[in-house]
């Protein structure tokens, strides 16, 4: 009896140990941003609930709002920690005024709040030029900051990037940064690799899809539904979804500068669910199809075709709809929740990890010849920032081409699927897709970096229950 109940706790401590790590492993690289131009938003603590309902592990903030970092404290949920661009220049030429920020921002709170990554600025390099030169300066005060508190090697300092800073991006292997920004990049990217911290960057394939939305095909590849790809001729891999090939082009970008082990975090990506009559694809439908699909993706753990094996961190915009918002109506309606904090829709951000996703609806009126281009105003400057920047979204392409453009598979070619919608045999797709075989090529599979340490705790498992086992027998 002793050892019959010593083989079942062990079993019952196995579950408990398993679903831990998957609990961890489905919340540790989806990440929310939390914005505040709202007039209705609930409290920090009431979204402290919310969050903690979900799989959301990591919430970015566009400033330190000391009422939101006191309410994420013991809640385990990692905190993005924005500083406006208005604050640039006095960090860059203030080293006191960057310690005494750190001191009142992150040390005051820290590590109860769980603050992982101070954000320098947002999109700094494409629509704010006068303070591009003291950005780096700024950031590594900071840095400087952080490690005379000894927390430099825990909290990571980083800047956010909108994709115009891209000069190429389709095909995905030909992306390159503009040759503007090249040498700013290269100072900036050699501070990333020095202190371990990542290159964050906004990809929207939303906005790309309203650069061209009368293209056959373009709102499958832009929400990760099934559709015959974009073949890359230089890799011989057929991408099929915009996502990938927004990031795998960020990747090439990073390679071509001899820092390809730089860590690419998404900052921002998400889909509207509303908008006004001229905006393609703003709808329920789409926004559940593109978030609900991306989460799915994001926990198959494939990465990316050129980064596979892992999933890259990402935050969606945005945990609520803002009300207050300038610019078009979408900008008020990318939220995940209402502000009474039910859902939009089913995203799957359940802890389970179910919910579904359904196939993309044209919304009527919205998909209309001549849609705008990708761009929008900036809705996310923090308190302080100098001012809303127009922001353009969605991949860079070249003159006269809206989006990225790729070619489709043709035929005979090599190609490796990625992504949901793939050839037969890709693992994971997200829930609620059509199956059957979409486009040519096999599905590139990857395995997920947790099966080792999980191979190692099923084995000291039965190591203990043969010991039992043994135990039992000797007894006997």
């Amino acid at each position: 009896m002793v050892s019959l109940f010593k083989k079942r706790s062990i079993l019952f401590l196995l579950c408990l140990v398993l679903q831990s790590l998957g609990s961890a492993r489905s919340q540790s690289y989806i990440g929310v941003n939390y914005g505040t131009f709202a007039d209705n938003l609930p409290t920090p603590a009431q979204t402290a609930k919310l969050l903690q309902s979900t799989s959301i592990g990591k919430v970015r903030l566009y400033a330190a709002d000391p009422a939101i970092i006191k309410a994420l404290a013991n809640t385990g949920i990692g905190i993005v920690l924005g500083i406006g661009n208005g604050d640039i220049p006095k960090l860059a030429s203030d080293r006191k005024f960057a310690t005494q920020w750190v001191q009142s921002n992150v040390l005051a709170y820290y590590p109860a709040s769980k603050i992982v990554v101070v954000t320098v600025g947002n999109e700094v390099m494409s629509f704010d030029p006068d303070v591009v030169s003291q950005l780096l300066p700024a950031m590594q005060n900071v840095q400087d900051a952080l490690n005379s508190a000894s927390v430099g090697g825990k909290i990571k300092v980083s800047t956010v990037h909108a994709m115009e800073v891209m000069g190429q991006s389709e095909p995905p292997s030909a992306g390159a940064f503009k040759s503007e920004v090249a040498d700013t990049m290269k100072a900036l990217l050699k501070f990333h690799q020095k202190n371990g911290s990542p290159f964050m960057i906004n990809p929207y394939p939303f906005f790309a899809y309203q650069g061209d939305p009368n293209r056959p095909g373009n709102l499958e590849f832009c929400t990760f539904q099934p559709n015959s790809g974009r073949y890359d001729n230089n890799t011989h891999i057929t991408y099929m979804n915009m996502f990938d090939a927004q990031v795998d082009a960020v990747y090439s970008a990073l390679k071509a500068l001899g820092f390809k082990d730089v860590e690419i975090v998404v900052a921002e990506t998400g889909w509207a669910h509303d908008g006004g009559e001229k905006e393609a694809g703003a709808s329920v439908e789409n926004a559940k199809a593109y978030n609900g699909n991306l989460i799915s993706y994001l926990r198959s753990m494939k990465g990316t075709p050129l980064m596979p094996g892992k999933p890259v961190e990402t935050y969606i915009f945005a945990l609520y709809d803002e009300n207050m918002k300038p610019g078009a109506g979408s900008e008020k309606s990318f939220g995940l929740f209402k502000p009474d904090r039910t859902a939009n829709y089913d995203a799957g951000l359940s802890k389970s990890g179910r919910g579904s996703a359904p196939g993309p609806r044209r919304a009527p009126g919205k998909t209309p010849a001549g849609a705008p281009a990708a761009h929008r105003t900036s809705p996310k400057a923090a308190p302080g920032t100098r001012r809303t920047h127009p922001v353009a979204r969605g991949p860079a392409a070249a003159p006269g081409a809206p989006g990225a453009s790729y070619a489709t598979t043709p035929a005979g070619n090599p190609v490796t699927s990625t992504g949901p919608g793939a050839a037969g045999g890709n693992p994971a797709a997200p829930t609620g897709q059509s199956g059957g075989s979409v486009g040519s090529g096999t599905a590139k599979s990857c395995r997920p970096p947790h099966s080792l340490p999980l191979a190692l705790v099923v084995m000291a498992a039965f190591i203990l229950v043969n010991k039992a086992h043994e135990e039992e027998d000797k007894l006997l």
